[in-house]
């Protein structure tokens, strides 16, 4: 088999897939600053009536995280890390939740604008003993419920804007517990974790923190 010449592959029909990751990385750009509402809102609908690499490529090739060299050679988006499960979220004008038994990648990189993300672990499983989310939230939300033995760690910081944290629990803790640690920015908009108990959960102290 003989490599695909370049201008084949920008010929080549994207997926959802590729649309999904292009409109991540305007929705970063966005809330960095490094695009205006109005640019986001025209590259936006210009991703979503795309229908091959030539058309897509262009609207990221001048933001960070699009790869724009290993664009312009293989039509590919974005690097894939080399270690570590990952995932993206990105909220425009829209809701995202995950709940119930879910598989939770390593790090999570979520985006909101005038959206909301909603994350509920108590039933899901960890991809690690440590998982790293990078919530960054521009008129936008997200709420995120662990279970009781999770520490929770914020490294972000917040502009008119709010970011809750839970204190620890008797389990949380341990020096064994598992980890959540959050960074990112909120301008306009709010981060909450919450503790709260498993179904079925009676521990007194854990549905006390809960209530808090």
């Amino acid at each position: 088999m003989t490599p695909e010449e370049p201008s084949e592959i920008y010929r080549m029909r994207i997926s959802d897939a590729d649309r999904d990751q292009a409109a991540s990385i305007l929705g970063n750009a966005l809330a960095e600053g490094r695009l205006t509402p109005e640019e986001h809102s025209e590259r936006v609908d210009a991703v979503f009536a795309a229908k091959t690499r030539a058309d897509i490529v262009p609207l990221v090739s001048d933001l960070p995280g699009a790869g724009a060299e290993l664009a312009a050679r293989t039509g590919e988006l974005s690097p894939v890390a080399a270690s570590g499960r990952q995932g993206r979220m990105v909220s425009l004008l829209s809701e995202i939740r995950r709940s119930g038994r879910w598989q939770v990648p390593a790090r999570i990189n979520a985006v909101t604008v005038l959206g909301g993300v909603h994350l509920d672990l108590r039933e899901a499983v960890l991809s690690g003993r440590e998982v790293k989310i990078r919530a960054n939230c521009l008129l936008g939300s997200v709420e995120i419920i662990v279970p009781p033995e999770v520490h929770v760690i914020d490294d972000g910081w917040a502009l008119i804007g709010g970011r809750e944290i839970p204190p620890d629990s008797r389990e949380s803790a341990r020096r064994d517990a598992p980890v959540l640690r959050i960074s990112g920015f909120s301008v306009l908009g709010g981060i909450s974790v919450r503790r709260k108990p498993r179904e079925g959960d009676d521990n007194p102290e854990t549905a006390q923190v809960a209530d808090r």
